[in-house]
């Protein structure tokens, strides 16, 4: 396989979530819910849904972007 120049691989240990994009997604979501009492399902699924809403393309970017990314890195030693 042919690896562009402008392609960096970069690996990731398997038992490092604090690499891992979706992770910093959840951790987003858990924050913004952590006082709320849903009563039902589809109560929590109205707060996911708002919560989901209010992400700003910023905040998105941030999920995966490169410097957390390359933090993240550096916090696990790599």
């Amino acid at each position: 396989m042919q690896i562009p120049s402008n392609i960096i691989l970069m690996f990731q240990p398997s038992h490092a979530p604090e690499t891992n994009p979706i992770e910093r997604v959840w951790q987003h979501f858990k924050l913004g819910l952590r006082w709320q009492l849903p009563k039902s399902l589809d109560e929590l699924r109205l707060l996911m849904r708002s919560r989901l809403e209010a992400m700003t393309p910023a905040v998105i970017a941030s999920f995966g972007g490169w410097d957390s990314i390359r933090n993240a890195l550096s916090v696990a030693g790599i």
